[in-house]
């Protein structure tokens, strides 16, 4: 069993980061090109920014339990 492949970067004193060239590549970013870092179950996910994104993404936490995206999930 092969293990995905996992990418580092250095986060700047300017809290800055390169996105690793084969991450740019299979997300298609270009310059400009904006990204989401999804947080679930302890995780970050990061995906390139588009116009299907969740509307609800940025809500507080409060709007953010299990409970809410399960009875919200398929809307």
């Amino acid at each position: 069993m092969s293990a995905d492949p996992a990418f580092k970067a250095k986060m700047s004193a300017k809290n800055q980061l390169v996105v690793p060239s084969a991450v740019r590549t299979t997300l298609g970013l270009r310059a400009g090109d904006e990204i989401v870092f999804r947080m679930t179950g302890g995780r970050v996910v990061v995906e390139k920014a588009g116009g299907s994104e969740d509307p609800f993404l940025h809500f507080t936490e409060e709007w953010q339990s299990d409970a809410d995206r399960k009875a919200y999930g398929d809307l």
